[in-house]
């Protein structure tokens, strides 16, 4: 097991640790601007020295979260592949992943979360504490599933969008690139790229 550097030593920096720790992954440590401490893991400095180790010796964790503005967890992710670093898929060992599912690289799945049998989860997403991903669910790249939210069999997730804390989506629902589902919506129809959906039923507002 290679080990790893952790970006990002915020709330989900730390959450991951815990879950890294959980897994008997080996930590080197955590990158971040600001000096921080998270179960005597040892703080690196700035993400730059990620250089002083080559591509095939560790793996990297993204540790910053993707609330607000997902684009810094983005832009990390993809400045660190093209230098030809890979990211660890992180499992807690809490949650509950089918075999008959396919984790890209870089997942997150964080503790007491389930994931069923034929989804599917583009890279760098995160499946966040309790959330559950029912059968033949397709999520993109850099999605964000925010603790306790539900999607039911066979929904399609685009690149980029985030579904909120404890919302709720009906089965066969797409949810564009881009989108937004606000905090404790019931998802019923399909949401347009680039949309924000909020309340009960969810309908759609501009941003």
């Amino acid at each position: 097991m290679k080990p790893c550097i952790v970006l990002g030593g915020g709330g989900h920096g730390r959450v991951l640790v815990d879950a890294l720790i959980a897994c008997g992954a080996p930590i080197i440590g955590i990158t971040d601007p600001k000096h921080v401490r998270a179960h005597n893991v040892p703080y690196l400095g700035s993400d730059d020295v990620v250089s002083q180790y080559s591509t095939d010796e560790i793996l990297l964790v993204n540790g910053l979260g993707s609330v607000g503005d997902p684009r810094p967890r983005e832009s990390a992710f993809e400045r660190f592949r093209s230098l030809g670093y890979s990211f660890k898929t992180v499992v807690h060992p809490a949650a509950v992943v089918s075999p008959r599912s396919k984790l890209c690289q870089g997942v997150q799945v964080m503790a007491g979360a389930i994931v069923q049998a034929g989804v599917k989860i583009g890279d760098n997403s995160i499946v966040n504490t309790g959330a559950i991903v029912d059968h033949d669910c397709v999520i993109g790249a850099h999605v964000h599933i925010a603790p306790g939210a539900v999607l039911s069999g066979s929904v399609s997730v685009g690149d980029r969008a985030h579904i909120g804390t404890g919302a709720q989506v009906r089965d066969g629902v797409s949810i564009g690139a881009g989108a937004i589902v606000g905090v404790g919506a019931a998802v019923t129809r399909s949401i347009p790229a680039g949309r924000t959906a909020v309340g009960v039923p969810a309908k759609v507002r501009d941003r």
